[in-house]
């Protein structure tokens, strides 16, 4: 069990931090601790909580701007942008209850932090793509920020994308100012039912190049659809290939039956209007396909748009049991396996490798198995003997040794 401090001021937080790095402690940081899941275990013996960091510090609307602590949940955020007509463009999805923990529970600086982002990214782009700036304390101890309040803000080093993806590696935040924007007035979604994986590839590629501002896209199997809060795709009885819409109301209409005209010849079409489709997107957002199924280890693959059917046929087939669906017109393959002791690693990298590239993350597994592999994609041999040269430069302050970076120099 380890010690928990729990700083409330921003020297405080200082403070925690400067101590150890003086004691070379390392520190498990925490937010809410509904991420706690993803990635090794942390092998730390204090863990620092900013829950104290919260709440939404500054919000202006005609802007399209807001700052928030890194404790601030991420619900009470989506409220507070709710009541304004606007959300956070890059959807993104409530894992807590994917990943054992309650609903509702999640944090910003967890969402930054993973850079999590739902099914829209095809059109708003990542969570890296909407954060400005923070405020925080760096692994030396040091009391700074970075960005500001608009977007071109940057000369130099863009360290808020640096921030998101680092798994609260890189800062110690203690604010965080984003951007936000308007949300649409309708959402409606046209399906396609009874496409296998190749044919709705080619479905979703096909209304992403149509001149329909096409939102998201996504292939849902049987299995996956049958278990859909939304009782049209429940009761289909077959694969749902989901092409969202979004915008003014005459608009949405319009663009539908031109998607519908386009996609027809492909196999039947219906349409989902504004309650079943927010309802069928927030769905993927938060991965709930899988919140139903807590005993497989699950993948989270990220390939060409046009080679995630085929790395998910190709796993499926070498492992029975395996189930999946498309995410990202076919780009983000999420993979249900049967438990193994490797959470079947070899048989995922080496598909996403012969798809021509890509990049695999075990999402969820047990302690066990995420200490013993691999987690995240490995590096190419090159670039990891550069990263390891680099690390090796470094002490354990983060000051850096230019005869360890350069030998003989």
């Amino acid at each position: 069990m380890s010690d928990v401090m729990r700083p409330e001021t921003l020297e405080q937080l200082r403070d925690a931090v400067a101590w150890a790095v003086g004691e070379e402690q390392p520190l498990e940081i925490v937010a809410r601790g509904t991420k706690r899941g993803l990635g090794r275990p942390v092998q730390a013996g204090h863990t620092l909580d900013t829950s104290g960091f919260s709440g939404i510090s500054l919000y202006e609307a005609d802007e399209l701007v807001m700052s928030a602590g890194p404790g601030t949940l991420l619900a009470e955020i989506e409220a507070a942008l709710a009541e304004k007509n606007q959300q956070l463009a890059f959807e993104p999805g409530d894992w807590g209850p994917l990943l054992g923990q309650k609903a509702g529970a999640g944090s910003i600086a967890g969402i930054f932090a993973c850079n999590i982002a739902g099914p829209r990214r095809l059109k708003a782009g990542a969570a890296r793509d909407h954060i400005l700036g923070f405020k925080g304390v760096s692994g030396r101890g040091e009391i700074y920020k970075a960005g500001g309040r608009v977007v071109k803000n940057v000369t130099g080093y863009d360290l808020p994308k640096l921030f998101c993806s680092s798994h609260g590696t890189l800062t110690v935040a203690s604010e965080l100012t984003f951007k936000v924007l308007p949300a649409p007035e309708k959402t409606y979604t046209v399906l396609v039912l009874g496409l296998d994986g190749a044919a709705a590839t080619r479905a979703m590629a096909l209304a992403m190049g149509s001149p329909h501002e096409v939102a998201s896209a996504a292939h849902l199997p049987a299995g996956i659809a049958g278990g859909s809060a939304v009782s049209y795709l429940r009761e289909a009885g077959a694969s749902v290939t989901a092409i969202r819409v979004e915008g003014p109301g005459p608009s949405v209409e319009h663009r539908c039956r031109e998607l519908r005209a386009l996609l027809g010849s492909l196999g039947p079409t219906e349409e989902l209007h504004s309650h079943n489709s927010k309802t069928l997107w927030r769905e993927l957002a938060d991965v709930a396909p899988f919140v139903a199924r807590p005993e497989l280890q699950l993948w989270r693959i990220s390939v060409a748009p046009m080679a995630g059917a085929g790395v998910a046929a190709a796993i499926t087939a070498a492992v029975p049991g395996a189930v999946h669906y498309l995410d990202w017109q076919g780009g983000l393959v999420w993979l249900g396996m049967p438990p193994a002791p490797d959470a079947h690693a070899g048989t995922v990298r080496a598909a996403v490798a012969a798809s021509g590239g890509g990049h695999a993350t075990l999402i969820r597994a047990s302690a066990d198995v995420r200490t013993a592999i691999d987690m995240f994609q490995p590096q190419e041999p090159g670039l990891a003997a550069i990263s390891r040269r680099v690390k090796d430069a470094f002490d354990p302050r983060g000051v850096l040794n230019p005869g360890r970076l350069y030998p003989g120099v």
